[in-house]
């Protein structure tokens, strides 16, 4: 698929993602509401991983300091580390999911509510990134 077919596709789920979110969002409409759901489920998405840690242990974390001395700027994308070893099981695996699902429904909430186009915020900071590259180190 195309760079422009793609977008089109991605734009068409992202808006009729948005629109279905729009219809179906009633209990917790007030911008007050939503702001405390995404934080909610933020936590949960970072419960769900120390889960998958401590709880299950499909994943491991082993973080030391990152040594990025004697590289260029340039090479270190390639030597920084995540600090996992493992990969999610299939439970572990479907709880994440879920959890970055209702995560991204209470986002598309908060673009509704204050009239962002989810399509053209994706897009723009997937521009950025792209124009950017690694000099778009927040």
């Amino acid at each position: 698929m195309d760079r422009k077919n793609e977008t089109n596709a991605n734009v068409s789920i992202n808006e009729n993602f948005q629109n279905q979110v729009s219809k179906v969002l009633v209990r917790h409409k007030s911008i007050l509401d939503i702001l405390t759901k995404l934080d909610e489920y933020n936590a949960r998405i970072n419960r769900a991983v120390a889960k998958s840690v401590t709880n299950c242990g499909c994943i491991t974390v082993n973080a030391k300091k990152q040594d990025f001395s004697n590289i260029s700027f340039e090479e270190m994308p390639l030597k920084a580390e995540s600090h996992l070893e493992g990969e999610l099981c299939d439970n572990c695996r479907d709880v994440l999911e879920e959890e970055i699902g209702s995560y991204i429904f209470y986002l598309t909430a908060l673009c509704n509510t204050l009239n962002i186009d989810l399509s053209i915020a994706i897009e723009k900071e997937y521009d950025r990134i792209k124009t950017l590259g690694i000099y778009s180190l927040k």
